[in-house]
C-alpha cells in the first residue's frame, strides 16, 4: 500500500518541526539533525566520528526530548562489561525468583560514548539489539521498544587504548557523520549563553513516541522504482570492483540505503524516491562501509573520494514518478 500525497505532506511538515525543535539546542547544524532524524525514522543507528565537545550528548538528549522519549548515556571504557550495557538477571531471595534488571540500552535514544574504548566482547553486546531491537539474557529475549536508536561516538584524534570496530559492527550503523564545530556567529551566540549548561532541557516534545512509529511506517511505504533499485545495486557492484576498495557495499548496506532514501524522500514531501536522494545520502551511508586496501590508504586516498568517483561514473536513471 503506497502513501498519499497528503500523508507525505504531513510527514514533511512534522519532520520540519522536529528539525527546528532540535535546532533550538544544536544551533546551525540543520544537516546533521536531518540525518539523525532520518536515521531514527528509518529505524537505524548513527555513528558520529567527531572531536570532543561538539555537542554529541546534547544532540542525543534533544532528539529524545523532541519525541517524548527516554535517553541514556553509556560511557564505554575498557572495563565495561556486556551486563553493564544490556542488563543482568538477579536472584531475589525474598521472592525466590530471578528478576531481570534492565541496562541503559533500554531507552529511546542511547548515546554510546567513545564506543571504540570498550573491549570487543562488550561491543558485541550491541550487535543483536542494533539489528533486532531485542536483547537475550539467560535465554530470554527482551524487547527494547520502539522507537529505538543508538548514537555512538568515536574520537578520531586519540586512538591509544582503543579497539577498532569490526566491519560487522560498522555495517549495523545506518549512517556515519560528524557534527563539527559551529560557525563563528553561532559560536559567539553560544558563548553569550554560557550560563545555560543544559540546552537540551529546553527542548520540549513535539510528538509522542508512538507517532514516531507511525512516521516510520509511512516511510516504509514510499515507492522506489526498479530503476532506482538498479542504481543502488550498480553502485554496490562498482564499489566491490573499485581498484582502491578491499570491501565494498554489502547487501545489508544496500537495504539500509533504500530505507534511508525512502525517509529522505518523504521528509521532502515526496511519496517516491528520486536519484538525487541516493546521491545526497551516498557519503553518510557508504563512508563507513567501504574498506580501502593498504595501497590506497598509503597513498592518502579517502573513502569520500572513492564515493565521489562512484557517483560520477555510475549512470543515474532518469527521474520519474511511478
Amino acid at each position: 500500500m503506497s502513501i498519499t500525497d497528503e500523508q507525505a505532506t504531513w510527514f514533511a511538515d512534522t519532520f520540519g518541526k522536529l528539525v527546528a525543535n532540535v535546532e533550538l539546542a544544536i544551533r546551525g547544524k540543520t544537516g546533521i539533525i536531518r540525518l539523525a532524524l532520518t536515521c531514527m525514522l528509518s529505524e537505524g543507528h548513527l555513528l558520529l566520528e567527531d572531536n570532543p565537545g561538539t555537542g554529541k550528548t546534547v544532540l542525543a538528549k534533544s532528539i529524545a526530548n523532541t519525541v517524548q522519549g527516554t535517553h541514556s548515556r553509556i560511557q564505554f571504557t575498557p572495563d565495561l562489561l556486556p551486563s553493564d550495557v544490556i542488563g543482568v538477571t538477579v536472584y531475589d531471595q525474598h521472592k525466590q525468583t530471578f528478576e531481570f534488571h534492565k541496562g541503559p540500552i533500554f531507552a529511546t535514544v542511547v548515546l554510546a560514548d567513545e564506543i571504540n574504548r570498550a573491549s570487543p566482547k562488550t561491543q558485541s553486546a550491541l550487535l543483536e539489539v542494533m539489528e533486532e531491537s531485542k536483547v537475550t539474557v539467560d535465554g530470554i529475549r527482551h524487547n527494547v521498544g520502539r522507537p529505538f536508536m543508538v548514537i555512538a561516538t568515536q574520537n578520531p584524534i586519540e586512538q591509544a587504548g582503543t579497539y577498532r570496530l569490526p566491519e560487522a559492527q560498522l555495517d549495523r550503523f545506518l549512517m556515519k557523520s560528524a557534527i563539527g564545530y559551529p560557525e563563528a556567529e553561532v559560536a559567539i551566540e553560544l558563548m553569550a549563553q554560557a550560563a545555560n549548561r543544559d540546552r537540551a532541557a529546553q527542548v520540549n516534545p513535539v510528538i509522542a513516541a508512538h507517532a514516531v512509529a507511525q512516521m516510520a511506517n509511512f516511510a516504509n511505504e514510499v515507492h522506489v522504482d526498479d530503476s532506482i533499485l538498479g542504481y543502488v545495486s550498480q553502485l554496490a557492484d562498482e564499489s566491490r570492483r573499485h581498484t582502491h576498495v578491499k570491501l565494498g557495499l554489502s547487501m545489508r548496506g544496500c537495504l539500509a540505503y533504500v530505507r534511508a532514501a525512502k525517509t529522505w524522500a518523504i521528509s521532502q514531501g515526496r511519496a517516491y524516491v528520486i536519484p538525487d536522494d541516493i546521491r545526497d545520502l551516498a557519503v553518510p551511508i557508504m563512508s563507513h562501509r567501504l574498506i580501502l586496501n593498504a595501497e590506497a590508504q598509503f597513498s592518502g586516498v579517502t573513502t569520500e573520494r572513492v564515493i565521489d568517483d562512484l557517483i560520477a561514473h555510475v549512470s543515474a536513471p532518469v527521474d520519474r514518478r511511478a
